[in-house]
């Protein structure tokens, strides 16, 4: 069965325009649906299927939007906030209509790759604990990681002291002063990385997430910069639903 929407609430959320705008542009005759004149803004259509036209424009309907951003530090995984730059605020204003809010939070001082959609489905799948969808991290750690450590995690180790981590897989890049490594967690804690160095004593200087299940930051994009998936990403992770 076609999913249909009124089509006063279909230009606005495409950024049209308000609902008082859209019944006004109506009224004038510059809408159609299929080729008809539609003067009803309450009027449903499927706008998956139709062709809607304002002006002389052919409008592109999209329901979901899915962008990948490589987030900076110093800025929130939040869609607004009083006090700072959200990831939401780096977004073009053509974005705006739709909504989008990130998939999860990589905390303030965190790099890497962020999604942001508004897809809530998609995002439930991609966030619930069932799931235990991996999430890959590079971090500078202050402290000479060891193979120990990462037999540990392999274990799970405490962050509270009632909560034991999932089993995580160590990979270290460097052992040294400042080592380097790369972990993948099946879970998504408070500051969980960080916490879990803490509790084999030692200190994340750097963090930056590298992947989130099949999804894997894309190298070309500069901090703060994004992109929408491509067609065999947006594929590979809604797989998971």
């Amino acid at each position: 069965m076609a999913k249909t929407q009124r089509i006063d609430k279909v230009l606005a959320n495409l950024g049209y325009g308000s609902r008082r705008d859209i019944r006004k542009i109506c009224k004038d005759g510059l809408v159609k649906v299929d080729g008809k004149i539609i003067k009803d803004s309450s009027l449903h259509i499927d706008p998956e299927n139709s062709e809607i036209i304002v002006g002389n424009e052919v409008v592109n309907y999209r329901e979901f939007i899915y962008i990948m951003m490589n987030k900076p530090q110093g800025v929130i995984s939040a869609t607004e906030d009083n006090r700072d730059e959200t990831v939401v605020d780096l977004l073009d204003e053509s974005y705006r209509p739709f909504d989008v809010f990130p998939v999860g939070r990589l905390d303030k001082d965190t790099e890497g790759l962020l999604l942001l959609t508004n897809d809530g489905q998609l995002a439930h799948q991609l966030l619930s604990p069932k799931k235990q969808v991996p999430k890959t991290y590079y971090a500078k750690v202050d402290g000479v990681v060891t193979e120990e450590d990462g037999e540990r995690f392999k274990e799970g180790v405490f962050i509270d002291e009632d909560y034991k981590t999932l089993p995580a897989e160590l990979k270290i890049l460097k052992s040294d002063e400042i080592s380097e490594i790369e972990l993948t967690i099946y879970e998504g804690k408070f500051h969980q990385v960080k916490r879990m160095f803490q509790a084999v004593g030692k200190t994340v200087i750097y963090l930056k997430r590298l992947s989130m299940g099949p999804l894997e930051l894309d190298n070309n994009l500069d901090l703060g910069e994004y992109r929408e998936l491509t067609e065999e990403e947006l594929e590979q992770i809604k797989e998971l639903k």
